[in-house]
């Protein structure tokens, strides 16, 4: 448990790329490890002060803006990852791409991309501590604990804010590949069912097909086929959580390996030829570089398990 170090008054001279970030956002950045509510505490006290004056908690920032944080003692639960964690460590050979802009990652299967929820350190975490000399490392967006694959990182707000924009007009192409139990009919190339999150009293999230749910699509392809299984290509229209193996599910073609919403036999098969890991892979990712304005296209290669399941199959 170290402390965190706002024992004296800071004031921070905010950065231009900076400009238009809200205060409440920029001070979660500033301070690591501080509660949220502490945070509205203090901005709500007054106690926070932007060129001298009372702001509030949706004030945008300016760029040279002189924000002053009052002293905050809070002992912090998580201290850095240390870079030499193997898990932490192995992150760089899952560089996909990197430039002065954004870092793409071939997150691996197992790995949350943030900590929280009992678990000390995800993917931005372990950048952090990776690039301590990087001031502005954000997730552009999530992919789920199990998920592997495409996961962008912006190095600069403006990055942020270009890619967070495409998101929301649709520009972004992701593709996932997934392995299904049973044979998917050729001309199924879309699943449309609105999809409603419950949190159950433990605190997990579970996703499941209802009327009163937010609407969704996935569009599909099918890649490959083999006895008992089929190798698609998943293009989530709508980003919801659990999207694509929800989809799955209701268009009656669970994920292999999936424990939140697979098929027990299909799983225990698909065990036994060794896969321990949800085959749900964000495969390829394009989308216009926000400095340049011409279009990038990633590829993630699969991981060896999934490689060795899939040659397994083609027996």
């Amino acid at each position: 448990m170290t402390e965190q170090n706002s024992s004296k008054v800071q004031l921070i001279q905010v950065d231009p790329e900076l400009e238009g970030q809200r205060i409440d956002n920029f001070l979660r950045t500033q301070l690591k490890g501080v509660p949220k509510s502490l945070i509205y505490r203090v901005l709500r006290k007054g106690e926070v002060r932007v060129n001298k004056g009372r702001i509030k908690p949706d004030y945008k920032l300016q760029a040279n803006d002189i924000v002053r944080i009052p002293p905050l003692k809070v002992a912090e639960k998580n201290d850095a990852p240390s870079v030499k964690l193997d898990k932490v460590a192995t992150l760089e050979s899952h560089i996909l791409f990197e430039d002065d802009q954004l870092i793409a990652i071939n997150k691996p299967s197992g790995m949350a991309v943030h900590g929280g929820s009992g678990l000390s350190f995800g993917v931005i975490e372990a950048l952090r501590a990776l690039r301590p000399d990087q001031k502005y490392l954000e997730l552009v967006h999530r992919l789920d604990r199990d998920t592997s694959g495409c996961l962008l990182i912006a190095k600069r707000r403006s990055a942020l804010k270009s890619l967070h924009e495409q998101l929301r007009d649709k520009t972004v192409d992701k593709r996932y590949q997934a392995l299904v139990v049973g044979e998917w009919a050729d001309n199924r190339h879309k699943v449309r069912a609105p999809l409603k999150k419950n949190i159950l009293k433990s605190g997990e999230r579970m996703v499941s097909v209802s009327p009163d749910g937010k609407e969704s699509e996935t569009r599909y392809q099918v890649l490959e086929r083999f006895s008992g299984a089929t190798l698609v290509e998943a293009f989530p229209v709508t980003g919801r959580t659990h999207q694509i193996r929800v989809h799955c599910l209701h268009a009656g073609h669970a994920i292999a390996c999936d424990d939140k919403y697979g098929d027990e036999s299909f799983n225990r098969h698909m065990a036994g030829l060794g896969l321990k890991r949800l085959f749900l892979h964000a495969f390829t990712l394009s989308f216009i570089h926000p400095k340049s304005g011409e279009r990038l296209s990633l590829k993630a290669p699969l991981d060896p398990q999934l490689t060795a399941v899939l040659k397994q199959l083609r027996k």
